[in-house]
């Protein structure tokens, strides 16, 4: 393919919108593909390179190997084509969504409770997140308090939610959501989590015990520039909205720019791609207020919690390399405790293991570098669900997502409180 024509293929697949109007993906398709082996896999990676596939999993095509599940998203106008390249080469597929707009309206499917009130059933812009983070102070100010870490690339605040008793013990867990945008489920359970641990605190005994032993330090929404983008121009957006070197392809993936084996990993030094690193690592405004934060605190942080959609999977380091952790027997055993407290719920079956071998490699990753720099129970969270619905959750999932999830939260941090490092 000319040059000519991938550029204007790729601006035409990104449709970068104007401020009136608003990405829409009518009629467009998220496809599961199962390559069988090597060959298949390089069938994939060649229609990747004459098509921009939108990865939904792995994250990129340099992640796919032979027996792997990978999900993408194509235009409508691809769709014959690809379809008929796998069919010519019998490889495995099935259209998860056939229509990705119509499963974009249909993730609204809970009306408000109380309409203008902050609803924990539905998913709330960075607008009404950022204004309940404030809501949260004033409602339990002996439990709850906010600080500003720092600035976005586009001048947003990112704030870090305390939540413990304030007279209590300095041990702390960490936890961060919404660092890729589009995954909207993220920042629902930071929400739920904060206003369910202060709702319950004094009336249930798990939850009064950690709060009165422990402080969460809790960043709802990581990426928020690139939420707001998502929820105003693109949903499928996932990056932050960092200029890159290439003016057509905007944004780094802040999950790819610590600094953990930052450039060990195929692929990521593309910035048309979705888990472009940027140009060194911790170069954005975001991952160097947590970075930060989180060294600022290092004395106190006892566990790192990093909240992502979707897949189901409980994942600890390492992803940038095979190699177990030092403590790789410990962090499989919490783990195990976790996701069997959450299964508990709804009997929702959760997957764990190491970042490298449970999800595919990665490099530059915050639960990477929180454990290399002597946070040794770095965990992260892939929530619902397998592949459905993907990024795209209703929201008549959301309590019952966040409700089994805390169960695994609680167990985390008991097991923290139980044995101290």
């Amino acid at each position: 393919m000319k040059l000519v024509q991938l550029l204007a293929l790729i601006a035409s697949t990104l449709a970068i919108p104007t401020a009136a109007t608003v990405r829409r993906f009518d009629r467009e398709k998220v496809l599961r593909v199962r390559p069988q082996d090597e060959k298949q896999v390089s069938i994939l990676k060649d229609l990747a390179d004459t098509n921009l596939l939108d990865f939904w999993h792995p994250s990129s095509v340099h992640d796919v190997i032979p027996n792997m599940d990978v999900d993408f998203h194509i235009g409508e106008d691809q769709f014959q084509h690809i379809q008929s390249v796998l069919e010519k080469n019998e490889m495995q597929h099935e259209v998860l969504i056939h229509d990705l707009q119509e499963e974009i309206e249909k993730q609204f499917d809970v009306k408000a409770d109380f309409p203008g009130r902050h609803s924990y059933s539905k998913y709330n812009d960075w607008s009404k997140i950022a204004a309940w983070t404030q809501l949260m102070t004033e409602k339990w100010p002996e439990l709850i308090s906010r600080v500003e870490i720092g600035k976005t690339g586009e001048n947003n605040p990112m704030y870090v939610l305390k939540v413990g008793k304030k007279s209590g013990q300095t041990r702390v867990i960490f936890m961060d959501c919404g660092i890729h945008a589009r995954e909207w489920i993220s920042p629902a359970f930071c929400q739920w989590f904060v206003y369910q641990a202060a709702k319950t605190y004094g009336k249930n005994k798990i939850m009064t015990k950690l709060l009165n032993r422990l402080n969460f330090y809790v960043l709802p929404v990581f990426n928020v520039d690139g939420y707001i983008w998502s929820w105003t121009e693109d949903r499928m957006w996932r990056k932050n909205r960092a200029k890159t070197s290439n003016p057509i392809c905007i944004g780094i993936d802040l999950n790819r720019n610590f600094n953990a084996s930052w450039n060990s990993i195929l692929g990521t030094n593309n910035p048309c791609s979705q888990v472009y690193r940027g140009t060194a690592a911790e170069s954005e405004k975001e991952t160097k207020a947590v970075v930060d934060f989180i060294q600022r605190h290092i004395y106190s942080i006892e566990a790192y919690v990093s909240v992502h959609s979707y897949s189901q999977l409980l994942m600890f380091p390492y992803g940038y390399t095979r190699v177990p952790a030092a403590n790789d027997e410990e962090l499989h055993k919490i783990s195990r405790i976790a996701t069997e407290a959450l299964a508990t719920r709804y009997e929702t079956q959760y997957a764990y293991g190491p970042i490298a071998t449970t999800i595919y490699p990665t490099s530059g990753s915050s639960a990477d570098w929180a454990y290399d720099i002597g946070i040794k129970r770095s965990f992260a969270f892939e929530l619902r669900d397998r592949g459905k619905y993907g990024f795209l959750l209703p929201e008549s999932q959301i309590k019952a997502t966040c409700k089994e999830t805390m169960l695994a939260i609680k167990s985390i941090a008991k097991y923290i409180l139980k044995n101290p490092l």
